[in-house]
C-alpha cells in the first residue's frame, strides 16, 4: 500500500486544487470512533465525515445490506423501473420525521440536491418566487444553494452570478445579538415583511441548528415563531436537517427539540451510513403539487444507498443512537465547560447531543457583532489537534468555531481520549 506521502504526490498530479482536505494523511480503515491511515497511524474521529457516519464506519448491518443488494442489482433508475427499497425508505421517513400528518418523500443523491428540490417544490406549490434564508446559513455548493448559503469564502467566491429571488434576514445568534428568541424572530419577520413582502414568499428555509455557519443554536422560541409566521403567510416552512438529522442532536431530528413540524424537511448525511442518499419529505398536499416527471434524477434513491439507509435506520433504533448522542453530550459538555473556564479565549460552549462547538474569541475585545472572533487561534488549535491524532473540524462565518461531531457509536474510552487531545491542543496553542 502506498504511503500518505506517495499518495499526496499522486493527488497533486491528478486531483483538482480546489478540492482540499483537512489532514495530509490517507485513510486505510475506519470503525468505531477511530480511523487508521495508510501509514498505520490511528486517529480519534471527531468529524464522522461531517456528520455522515453516525452509525460508524463499516457498520455491520449496513455492510451486510449493501453486499446483499449489490448481488441482486445495482441500478435501474427508479423513474424507469421502480423497486421496493425506495418505497421502504420513503415509508420510514414518513414515520420518523416530525408531524402527525400525511407525508410524501422524493429521494436524491446529495444534500444540496435535496435543498434545490425543496425550493422547487415550494415555488410550485405556492406559485410564489421568493425564498427567505438566514445569516450564517449553509445549504450547499450548487448554483442555487450557493445563493442560499451566506459565507462567501470558500463557497461562493468567483462562482457568480447566482440565482435570484433569494432574501437573507437575521438569524438568532445569542452570543452575538443578545436577543431573546421572540425578539430575534420579530426582528427577522420585520425584515421579511419590509424587504420581501409576505405575499411573495414561497419558502422560509432554515437549519434548526446551523452547521457550517458555526453550530449556532437559536434562542428558545425563535424557531416556533418563524414557523408560525410562515404558515400564517402561506409560505412553506422548510427545515434543513441535513447535518442535524438522524439522532445527531439527541433526537431523531433537531426540529423536535422545540416541537417544530416543518412543512418540508431535507435530509442527507447520516441517512445511509456513508452512502450517497438524500431526501425531501413533507406534507402530502405540498409534495404532490408537482406534476409527474417534475422530480427525480438518474441516481436519486439508488437501490444500494436505499438498502444502506434501511440498515442505518434499523441500527439507530436497535442501539438507540438518539440516547447515545445525549450520553456523548453528558460526557463532553462538562469537559468543554471546564476547558472554557480555564481558557477565556473560549467565548461559548454550545450545541446539542453529539453536535457540540467551541466559539473562539479574543478576550476583552468586542465588535459591533459581539466578541471579536479569533480565527488564528482556532486554526492553530485544529492544527495542533491533528498533529496529536485528533480529527476535528472548524466552521463559522468568522472561521472561529471548533466543532465536535463524533460517530454516535464512539466508545467512552475513545471519547475521553479525544477530549484529552483537544485539551492538549488548546494548551499548546495559547
Amino acid at each position: 500500500m502506498a504511503s500518505s506521502a506517495e499518495l499526496h504526490q499522486r493527488r497533486s498530479a491528478a486531483v483538482a486544487r480546489g478540492v482540499s482536505s483537512m489532514i495530509p494523511s490517507y485513510v486505510s480503515t475506519a470503525g468505531g470512533g477511530t480511523m487508521t491511515d495508510v501509514d498505520g497511524r490511528e486517529w480519534i474521529d471527531f468529524a464522522a465525515g461531517i456528520a455522515v457516519t453516525n452509525v460508524g464506519n463499516a457498520a455491520p448491518r449496513v455492510v451486510e445490506a449493501v453486499q446483499a443488494q449489490v448481488e441482486r442489482f445495482t441500478h435501474t433508475c427508479f423513474m424507469i423501473a421502480p423497486y421496493e427499497q425506495y418505497v421502504a425508505v420513503c415509508e420510514e421517513l414518513a414515520a420518523l420525521t416530525p408531524g402527525d400528518f400525511d407525508k410524501r418523500s422524493a429521494l436524491f443523491s446529495s444534500g444540496a440536491e435535496a435543498v434545490e428540490n425543496a425550493v422547487k417544490i415550494a415555488r410550485h406549490a405556492t406559485g410564489r418566487p421568493a425564498v427567505v434564508v438566514f445569516d450564517h446559513a449553509y445549504h450547499g455548493r450548487t448554483n442555487l444553494t450557493m445563493a442560499l448559503t451566506a459565507k462567501v469564502m470558500p463557497y461562493k467566491q468567483g462562482f457568480g452570478p447566482f440565482a435570484g429571488e433569494i432574501y437573507r434576514v437575521a438569524m438568532s445568534y445569542p452570543l452575538r445579538d443578545g436577543r431573546s428568541g421572540a425578539a430575534a424572530a420579530a426582528y427577522a419577520i420585520g425584515q421579511i415583511e419590509k424587504t420581501v413582502g409576505a405575499v411573495n414568499v414561497a419558502a422560509v428555509l432554515i437549519e434548526p441548528i446551523q452547521g457550517e455557519g458555526g453550530f449556532v443554536v437559536p434562542a428558545e422560541g425563535f424557531l416556533p415563531a418563524i414557523a408560525a409566521w410562515s404558515r400564517a403567510a402561506g409560505a412553506v416552512f422548510i427545515a434543513d436537517e441535513i447535518q442535524t438529522g438522524f439522532c445527531r442532536t439527541g433526537e431523531w431530528f433537531a426540529s423536535t427539540h422545540e416541537g417544530i413540524e416543518p412543512d418540508l424537511i431535507t435530509t442527507a448525511k447520516g441517512i445511509a451510513g456513508g452512502l450517497p442518499l438524500a431526501a425531501v419529505t413533507g406534507r402530502a398536499e405540498i409534495m404532490d403539487s408537482v406534476h409527474p416527471g417534475g422530480l427525480g434524477g438518474t441516481y436519486g434513491g439508488n437501490p444500494i444507498a436505499c438498502a444502506a439507509a434501511l440498515a442505518t435506520i434499523e441500527t439507530m433504533r436497535e442501539l438507540d443512537l438518539a440516547a447515545a448522542a445525549r450520553h456523548i453530550e453528558s460526557v463532553a459538555r462538562p469537559r468543554l465547560e471546564a476547558l472554557a473556564a480555564k481558557h477565556p479565549a473560549i467565548g461559548e460552549v454550545r450545541g446539542r447531543g453529539a453536535m457540540l462547538a467551541l466559539e473562539v474569541v479574543i478576550p476583552g475585545e468586542d465588535t459591533a457583532a459581539g466578541p471579536a472572533p479569533d480565527a488564528v487561534l482556532t486554526a492553530a488549535v485544529a492544527k495542533a489537534a491533528h498533529e496529536l491524532g485528533l480529527l476535528l473540524l472548524t466552521c463559522g462565518t468568522y472561521g472561529n468555531v471548533i466543532r465536535l461531531l463524533p460517530p454516535l457509536i464512539i466508545s467512552d474510552d475513545e471519547l475521553d481520549r479525544g477530549l484529552s487531545l483537544l485539551e492538549q491542543a488548546f494548551a499548546s496553542s495559547l
